[in-house]
């Protein structure tokens, strides 16, 4: 998502990268990054777009296989995951 329209956030402020979560699957054991920016291409995860933020991914170790859903406005409460918060923007 570093196209222009996040060019004109402040350093300071996370781009709403969808008003919904991002539903993955995810494996037992692996690590995931997510993005707390919301300026990656990758969403929900890191592609190194943070640079010159004020923000840094947060990693995200699987203890199961399933379903997960990664917060996708980057407001939530329990980061990484969804807590809903995207209903109230």
């Amino acid at each position: 998502m570093s196209d222009s329209s996040s060019a004109s956030i402040p350093a300071d402020k996370a781009v709403v990268a969808q008003k919904a979560p991002f539903a993955v699957d995810v494996e037992s054991g692996k690590k995931y990054w997510w993005c707390s920016c919301g300026r990656s291409a990758t969403q929900p995860f890191c592609d190194g777009s943070h640079k010159g933020t004020d923000f840094v991914p947060l990693e995200y170790a699987a203890d199961k296989d399933g379903a997960l859903y990664f917060c996708g406005c980057k407001a939530t409460g329990k980061s990484p995951l969804c807590d809903g918060t995207h209903g109230k923007l």
